[in-house]
């Protein structure tokens, strides 16, 4: 029995030194992506605060006193960031409620209602992410065209009712979480198909719907591609629209007002994921487990 018993410690020290031997490892690991992904950003945000003479004299980690200085630069070339930043805020907080509404309400109805080509339009989905909006950008450029609708904010709202993308993510998070009881009682107690959707299924799917929401806000955010091709007049450009004008050769010297102007863009995006971050874990774990 004794060696039994100290067999069975030795088995339980090794397998606590492994344990913590990989945990070490799991730690090591993470900490390094952390500062893989933080020192760029702090880097963009240090040299957003220094002059260019600092910036050709090498990194520096602490931030400078050029802030003002970079502002008025670019404010005095005729970069209007505060209009540039309210653009890009109304452009993604509109694609981001038509994003998340519409492909909730899609997905909803592809996971609850049995129809004739429901696998068949499910795996149209599923190809339609997979195609590049590059490859069709001419085609939906004359579209938008047709209807009268380039150097218009429509033309980049209006499409994301039909954002595969997001009714593929609703689709597989509702998948996993859809309660088919709490529908047919809604049904029982004379609820329509809308409201058991609104009052039913929405509040159930915050932290899904949340998740998307983020993901399209900085998707919307981040836009350039399609922005640059639709809107033509210079008032009407986003924060990143405006930053590419940044290459021309007056600003080609001027580093500070350049890194103040990507500094600018990704501020918003990095506050917006640190308040409702815990959304995104929540999502996910809720997402994770279906019965």
């Amino acid at each position: 029995m004794e060696n039994v018993r100290e067999s069975d410690k030795a088995m339980l020290n090794n397998y606590k030194f492994t344990t913590t031997v990989l945990r070490i490892l799991v730690y090591f690991m993470l900490f390094a992506l952390l500062i893989v992904t933080i020192v760029p950003i702090w880097l963009l945000i240090v040299n957003a605060t220094r002059s260019t003479t600092e910036i050709q004299q090498g990194l520096s980690i602490m931030p400078s006193t050029h802030l003002i200085e970079n502002y008025n630069i670019l404010l005095g070339k005729g970069l209007n960031l505060p209009r540039g930043f309210a653009n890009s805020t109304f452009l993604a907080v509109s694609s981001t409620v038509v994003t998340v509404y519409f492909s909730m309400l899609t997905a909803y109805g592809i996971v609850v209602y049995d129809f004739k080509g429901k696998s068949s339009f499910s795996n149209f989905i599923v190809v339609l992410v997979m195609i590049p909006m590059q490859l069709s950008i001419i085609g939906f450029y004359q579209y938008m065209s047709k209807l009268g609708l380039t150097d218009n904010y429509a033309s980049l709202i209006l499409p994301l009712i039909a954002n595969a993308g997001s009714v593929f993510f609703g689709k597989q998070y509702l998948e996993s979480m859809i309660i088919q009881d709490l529908i047919d009682a809604a049904r029982i107690d004379g609820a329509s198909e809308m409201a058991i959707f609104h009052q039913v299924m929405m509040p159930l799917a915050v932290p899904g719907a949340v998740t998307m929401g983020i993901f399209a806000f900085i998707t919307s955010w981040n836009n350039f591609f399609n922005a640059f091709i639709l809107i033509s007049s210079i008032e009407k450009y986003t924060l990143p629209m405006l930053v590419q004008t940044l290459r021309g050769d007056v600003y080609r010297t001027e580093f500070g007002a350049i890194y103040l102007g990507l500094a600018a863009t990704i501020v918003p995006i990095i506050l917006l994921y640190i308040f409702f971050s815990r959304y995104v874990v929540s999502g996910i774990a809720i997402g994770a487990v279906k019965e």
